[in-house]
């Protein structure tokens, strides 16, 4: 389920008990100290070990509570499912919508929540990159991944959801330039006679072209390299700026905890508070573009502009492009059967 952290924000308590999490009507927000989980994916945890303190400070000169966070980090689709088993978020930011729709769909967040919060809930946007193995590798675009010199490193879509934006943007690289589904399915057939290995996951396929030196490209998001980047690895990589996906990823209160809890308005304020300038800006410090337009202004030098920026609902939405790519026996596999033998 990912490690829990617990932030004591803006005071010493003690952290809370399981029963102590379950707060009913008279629960901590009529107390003098308000307490929220947050179950995100790994790479946010950076982000929010800036914005929680900032959350706090405001909660506190406007209700007089202390608020205390418990946090837990993990990958995208393990952690919708914690939620689902029993993980009782009070607030989900997770890497997909498809991730989110899941804990909708059993029954813990009501219908319509991407229109409870600005920019349909997309708190946070990236977009893939390509990662290469040093400067002597000849890659500008998506085109090249074909080239019968290059070695492409990606996890599995079948198991990652990090690889369904990597899919996602070889096959929108296509056919947002106006080309045919056949088209798009030959290119991404090329790509992935490719790749030697399909990972389980991005952080597999980060260890298999890093520690095991296989392929000269790894298709990545851009905020996990500028990350790197910030920790001094230095990576030569490559952000295709003609046609790109944008790695839209929501923020949701996860109704059925908050109302077991008692907590609605605070993980409410807090959800919000997300999408202000002050979050917005340590969002964008550790890697992801702004949401916010001013915000987005300050940060013009960091994330270049994409040319065609293509969204998931661009290629038909999450559970078209299920169906069409990643259910069993979809395009994906299809893909799969006839590059098998190559691999």
């Amino acid at each position: 389920m990912g490690a829990l952290i617990v932030g004591a924000i803006g005071g010493c308590s003690p952290s809370p008990t399981q029963g102590e999490s379950q707060n009913s009507d008279s629960g901590a927000e009529n107390q003098g100290t308000a307490r929220l989980t947050l179950v995100s994916y790994a790479v946010t945890e950076s982000a929010y070990a800036k914005i929680i303190p900032k959350f706090a400070e405001q909660w506190k000169a406007k209700t007089g509570q202390t608020v205390e966070i418990e946090q837990s980090y993990g990958g995208s689709g393990s952690q919708a499912r914690a939620v689902i088993d029993g993980l009782e978020a009070d607030v989900v930011s997770l890497a997909l919508a498809l991730d989110t729709k899941k804990i909708e769909e059993a029954g813990l967040i009501q219908p319509g929540w991407e229109a409870e919060l600005p920019n349909q809930s997309i708190v946070t946007r990236s977009v893939a990159a390509l990662v290469l193995r040093d400067d002597t590798v000849n890659v500008t675009g998506w085109a090249d991944l074909a080239r019968a010199d290059i070695n492409v490193i990606t996890a599995n879509p079948k198991t990652s959801g990090g690889a369904r934006w990597n899919f996602l943007a070889l096959w929108g690289s296509v056919t947002q330039a106006g080309d045919s589904d056949q088209v798009a399915q030959a290119f991404v057939q090329q790509v992935f006679s490719n790749v030697p290995v399909l990972p389980k996951d991005a952080r597999e396929a980060s260890d298999v072209f890093f520690k095991q030196s296989q392929g000269n490209v790894l298709i990545n998001y851009e905020n996990e390299v500028l990350l790197a980047q910030s920790n001094g690895q230095t990576l030569p990589y490559v952000v295709p700026l003609d046609y790109n996906i944008s790695i839209d990823s929501p923020v949701a209160v996860v109704d059925s905890n908050v109302d077991k809890h008692g907590n609605r308005a605070v993980a409410e304020a807090f959800a919000a508070f997300l999408f202000t300038p002050e979050a917005q800006r340590e969002f964008a410090q550790v890697g992801f573009r702004p949401v916010d337009a001013t915000v987005a202004q300050e940060f013009t030098s960091t994330y270049p502009t994409v040319e065609t920026l293509f969204t998931a609902q661009d290629l038909g939405g999450w559970d078209q492009i299920q169906t069409q790519f990643f259910d069993d026996g979809a395009l994906f596999d299809q893909i799969l059967a006839k590059t098998a033998p190559a691999r």
